[in-house]
């Protein structure tokens, strides 16, 4: 979240940073899944690290939040409350709507389903400050969304995928709290206690975020590199459905509610952009690697996406 709060304080190196992490991250993204493509082996028994290679992105994250992020909340609780609800609703629905409209297997299914229940994505908040949106309401709909998790998460993957596999809500909660929650707060507590030693490395941040998260997408599409060649087509078709939908219904939603060019710009990439981190590491521990696979391919297309929504976004403000 660092890009964007420093953004509006020195506009050109915030940018030029913004534009590099988007256009970098899908490519680093994609090289880690053709890795674990062509060498499987090389990840084989990795899985069991994925949670805490979330951790380590979650920890980042809490690292770069203030308790500004939560006192916007607090003044725009209309719009914040939204930009929730449109999250949780609409990426969910569509997610079990393409399962059923693809007629997907039951793993694949189940992993699309789950992709739409998490929270936001941690790039969203980069995607709107290019897209000239409002970030603030970006990073309050993000942090709201990522503390609710352990509550929203679970109850609605086992609404939404009960049908296809077995949920275990319980053990999902207990999972979201120990691989987002705990490692957030943690982050958030060493930035106010370690601020000043903090702010030196914060410019670091992001990368190694995008080094997890590359790691993470190795290992899933290893663990389902046999599946991937005969399941990879109708995934990404999903995938690409799964997320323009949701940024085109997120953008509609802002604009039904009146709430500006700008906020509907934020509420797009809030509701179209995912936690796909946090998505593949409990698609493997509670489905298989299989059911993974959605999260992987999001992982990359999302920022794809996100980033020339927001290139064409920003050229349309200026025009």
């Amino acid at each position: 979240m660092q890009t964007e709060q420093t953004a509006p304080s020195d506009a050109d190196s915030g940018g030029r940073a913004a534009r590099r992490a988007v256009t970098v991250f899908p490519v680093l993204v994609l090289a880690a899944g053709a890795l674990g493509l062509a060498t499987p082996d090389t990840f084989q028994g990795w899985g069991t690290n994925v949670p805490y290679l979330l951790g380590v992105v979650m920890f980042c994250m809490g690292l770069t939040m203030t308790p500004l992020d939560f006192k916007g909340v607090a003044k725009r609780p209309w719009a914040v409350g939204l930009g929730l609800v449109a999250h949780y609703v609409i990426m969910p629905g569509l997610g079990w709507l393409i399962a059923h409209a693809l007629d997907l297997s039951p793993q694949l299914a189940a992993g699309v389903i789950l992709v739409g229940c998490a929270p936001s994505g941690t790039a969203s908040n980069v995607v709107t400050y290019l897209a000239r949106g409002d970030v603030a309401l970006s990073v309050s709909v993000a942090t709201v969304s990522t503390v609710l998790a352990p509550l929203v998460t679970p109850p609605l993957t086992l609404l939404l995928a009960g049908e296809y596999l077995p949920v275990e809500a319980g053990s999902m909660v207990t999972d979201i709290v120990k691989t987002v929650l705990l490692p957030v707060a943690g982050g958030l507590v060493v930035r106010l206690l370690l601020g000043r030693y903090v702010d030196r490395v914060l410019g670091a941040l992001p990368w190694l975020s995008a080094l997890t998260i590359a790691a993470i997408v190795a290992i899933v599409v290893a663990g389902s590199a046999a599946a991937i060649k005969s399941a990879a087509a109708m995934v990404f078709l999903a995938v690409v459905l799964h997320n323009g939908l949701g940024l085109a219904l997120g953008y509609g939603a802002g604009r039904l509610a009146r709430l500006g060019a700008p906020s509907s710009r934020a509420m797009a990439f809030e509701v179209g952009m995912q936690n796909s981190g946090l998505a593949a590491s409990l698609a493997t521990a509670h489905f298989s690697p299989l059911a993974a696979l959605p999260a992987a391919v999001f992982s990359v297309w999302h920022n794809v996406s996100g980033a020339v929504v927001a290139a064409w976004m920003s050229r349309r403000t200026k025009g």
